[in-house]
């Protein structure tokens, strides 16, 4: 929880001193939580990335967004195909990926340190396996949010930065956690035999086998409708129907109720 002193909390207090009325102005500190979204510029999906910015932000959470770069984050064409997600969801994440004055004008993640959050939040998207996933900056944000006071969040593809991500000693630090994350079940169904996406790009990995290598206890949950899994300070969600849930559940872990 990050303490700051709300200029706008200040109020005039009466004191009475003999005859006369002093003024005293005093401050009162407000404990605000803040989250950080590391967001991919080589296309993240954008159900993923929509419903906790949204779900945080009624919660009254101040978000703040990175990219590796700094340049606003790329969508993935296909989640705001209405044949892919609906004519609603590819409306409504279409117009926010497009107003947004926080994913349209973000840090770069060189810029980002994780002191300055109590929760970092990685969307995914085939994408991140391009950028995020394998960022050395991305990959110390999440090593220094879930070894200090805070809590992660990561989504569907963006779960493969687990395999890439070492703690302090060295160890990989999924090693011996479990987790969910885009299943290979379902990755089937999107690449070719030669691994190449309906863009004709070259998917570099999957992220099943990349985290399992990595020591992950893995559980995509495929016979539940959602799954998100809670290992100490880590938080995983599967894809993007678990979006929703996982942000839900990111705010009972940073104890932050949801704004009637």
């Amino acid at each position: 929880m990050i303490v700051r002193f709300d200029m706008l909390s200040h109020r005039l207090a009466a004191e009475p001193t003999g005859g006369l009325v002093v003024f005293t102005l005093r401050g009162v500190a407000v404990a605000m939580t803040d989250a950080l979204f590391v967001v991919s510029e080589e296309g993240y999906w954008g159900e993923e990335c929509v419903e906790p910015l949204e779900t945080l932000s009624e919660a009254g959470v101040e978000i703040t967004v990175a990219t590796p770069s700094g340049s606003p984050p790329v969508i993935d064409e296909r989640s705001i195909d209405p044949d892919q997600v609906g004519e609603e969801t590819a409306e409504h994440v279409r117009e926010v990926h497009e107003t947004d004055e926080r994913l349209n004008d973000p840090i770069s993640v060189t810029q980002a340190n994780a002191e300055g959050y109590d929760a970092v939040v990685f969307p995914g998207g085939h994408g991140t396996e391009w950028d995020i996933n394998q960022d050395t900056h991305a990959r110390e944000l999440l090593r220094d949010i879930i070894e200090g006071d805070g809590k992660a969040l990561v989504v569907c593809h963006a779960v493969g930065i687990l395999a890439f991500t070492r703690d302090s000693h060295g160890a990989f630090i999924v090693n011996g956690r479990d987790v969910t994350g885009f299943p290979n079940e379902w990755e089937e169904g999107i690449v070719d035999e030669g691994d190449r996406m309906p863009d004709g790009r070259k998917l570099p990995y999957w992220v099943e086998d990349e985290v399992k290598t990595a020591g992950g206890n893995w559980d995509a949950e495929l016979d539940s409708d959602t799954s998100v899994t809670v290992d100490g300070d880590l938080i995983t969600g599967r894809g993007p129907g678990s979006s929703h849930a996982a942000a839900k559940t990111l705010l009972e872990e940073l104890d932050v109720e949801l704004e009637a």
